[in-house]
């Protein structure tokens, strides 16, 4: 038995998605509300006979391991690792062994972990710090234990002589971050310092950010953790761990700029809140958090930092394929400054008042610059023109040279010449966007689902296979949809089993998916009935197809002027007419 099967076996699939979903029995089946859609009326289904979940309103659907890679956001060995701890499953024993990069990572993560504890317990003992969390920076206890914040003693040695004392060997101890080597002698990394741990998505302890506790003026306020094996500072956002749920039940995240700012958004009861490491967001932080949301907005300061943070942050979202606005405060310095002042309502308010990121940084440059002059003029265009070239959708591009053109009181073919001549030796090309089937998500829902249904119906009703044969390959999305459909029309007398054929063993989980639509929605209707609702899928899943395609080129006769291409993709568009009945 390999790990999967070994987890599955040990887990009700019921049990853990009931720690997300609120499931209610259904004959065989669970029903719950989809953690996805508003809905009102319960559509999403759990199989414990199939070991299978399908969410009817946004039709997604898969095992136990794809539902918690959905909703925790983790890659597929993180969310083994996940439900192994839930299960009991040591997956050391299904490994060929750790490789020599994996060693050393399970002494980092133990060092790191009891690092915490350490430094926790050394925060109760110092009056000074305490004082400083408790009452300057007004933290709760719960607070404070929330989050695992501690204390470095103002000492050179403290930890390094408690890890010593515990097994671990000084080399563990540097490749950790948490010790460093001079003149042949190991001292502690931190010292004197407030210590706040950062967590990957899992809760699992990677490093810190130390901040100093009484300001020195040769040290800097804060120092994190060095790159290690386990911490990487363009990867890691702080708090992700605790916000998660937050984020998924706001359908947004806030990204600020300090630790100390998410704990007191935190505090305050607004949760959807995290940090980067300073105002530099990468690509990788913006597809970690897409992974819970694609409306990311930031709270950075309005300063030169935070507006070339915001310039450099558009295309990379662009890039991610997330929404990016910009959160303003003004009347005070940070959220954690706000919510003290004028409370969370403020600080909610300011959220809900965010303005696309684009536009933030036109107005920023529309304040700071005198568009009276020439020189203000040109400064402005240079500047958003830059921000513009940027972008890649042409429709957002043509809003903004129009806003150039009003702004500098300039006519728009002016601007575009500029445009058309700016220099752009600075900035990458905008990546082309793959190509996709179907625009809007709404749309990608209602074509799945169609494809979906009528699929459920053919492989489990033979008498409908005959619906099959003038449908082509192209109707059905790459991957198992298309792939059960060339099964099933290779084979029409194919007539199922306990057993799938070696063709469709590949695809199980989509069988059982299809087998749980089946059985809920159309195993109980007279053979009459099931033929014209199949018939009528049919026919709508072929609509969804040639509007799609139709779409798709009317998009490239758009962009070619040759009469030869145009005249190509003219024959197609009138054979698609033809499939119309």
């Amino acid at each position: 038995m390999d790990a999967v099967s070994e987890i599955k076996a040990r887990l009700n699939i019921e049990d853990v998605i009931g720690e997300y979903v609120q499931l209610k029995r259904s004959g065989r089946n669970f029903k719950g509300l989809s953690p996805w859609t508003n809905e009102k009326t319960p559509s999403f289904m759990v199989s414990p006979e199939k070991q299978i979940w399908h969410d009817f309103s946004s039709s997604k659907g898969g095992d136990v391991i794809s539902f918690v890679m959905e909703m925790e956001g983790l890659d597929f060995r993180g969310t083994l690792e996940f439900l192994a701890r839930k299960a009991g499953v040591d997956l050391a024993q299904f490994d060929s062994g750790p490789s020599q990069a994996e060693r050393p990572k399970t002494y980092i993560l133990k060092a790191l972990e009891l690092a915490t504890r350490f430094y926790q317990k050394q925060l109760t003992a110092n009056s000074a710090a305490l004082k400083y969390l408790l009452k300057d920076r007004a933290f709760s206890k719960k607070t404070l234990l929330e989050w695992r914040i501690g204390y470095a003693p103002n000492t050179r040695t403290a930890l390094t002589d408690f890890l010593g004392n515990s097994g671990f060997d000084m080399h563990e101890v540097k490749l950790a971050g948490l010790a460093a080597e001079r003149r042949d002698r190991v001292f502690d990394m931190f010292s004197g310092r407030i210590m706040i741990p950062l967590a990957d998505s899992r809760g699992q302890i990677i490093g810190f950010t130390a901040r100093l506790l009484r300001d020195l003026p040769d040290a800097p306020k804060y120092i994190n953790t060095p790159q290690t094996l386990v911490y990487d500072k363009s990867r890691h956002i702080f708090g992700l761990h605790l916000a998660k749920e937050g984020i998924r039940k706001q359908g947004f995240v806030v990204v600020v700029e300090g630790n100390l700012d998410v704990l007191a958004s935190h505090q305050a009861g607004v949760h959807n809140v995290v940090a980067s490491a300073g105002t530099a967001m990468t690509e990788p932080h913006l597809r970690l958090l897409k992974r819970f949301t694609g409306d990311i907005r930031l709270c950075f300061d309005a300063d030169s930092a935070g507006l070339n943070a915001t310039e450099r942050t558009i295309p990379l979202a662009q890039k991610a394929g997330v929404d990016l606005s910009i959160i303003t405060l003004s009347d005070a310095k940070d959220n954690d400054e706000l919510i003290k002042k004028k409370g969370v309502a403020a600080w909610r308010k300011a959220i809900e008042e965010r303005k696309y990121a684009s536009d933030w940084v036109i107005d920023q440059y529309r304040e700071s610059l005198d568009l009276t002059t020439a020189q203000g003029k040109r400064d402005f265009s240079d500047a958003v023109l830059t921000v513009v070239r940027r972008l890649q959708d042409a429709l957002e591009q043509e809003h903004y040279l129009k806003i150039v053109a009003e702004v500098t009181e300039s006519s728009l073919e002016a601007v575009r010449a500029k445009f058309d001549r700016f220099d752009t030796s600075d900035i990458s090309p905008p990546r082309r966007r793959p190509r996709e089937l179907v625009a809007p998500d709404s749309s990608v829902v209602e074509y799945q689902r169609l494809q979906d249904h009528f699929l459920a119906m053919t492989f489990f009703a033979p008498k409908l296979r005959g619906l099959l044969q003038d449908c082509k390959a192209d109707y059905f999305s790459d991957g198992p949809p298309q792939q059960v459909f060339e099964f099933l029309k290779a084979n029409p007398d194919f007539r199922g089993g306990k057993t799938l054929p070696k063709a469709l063993q590949p695809l199980a989980d989509y069988v059982k998916i299809l087998s749980l639509l089946f059985e809920e929605l159309y195993q109980s209707l007279p053979s009459d009935d099931l033929a014209e609702q199949a018939a009528g899928l049919k026919q709508r899943l072929i609509g969804k197809y040639i509007k799609v395609a139709k779409s798709r080129l009317a998009q490239l006769m758009h962009k070619t002027s040759d009469e030869r291409k145009l005249d190509q993709l003219l024959r197609k568009v009138d054979k698609l007419n033809k499939l119309i009945k």
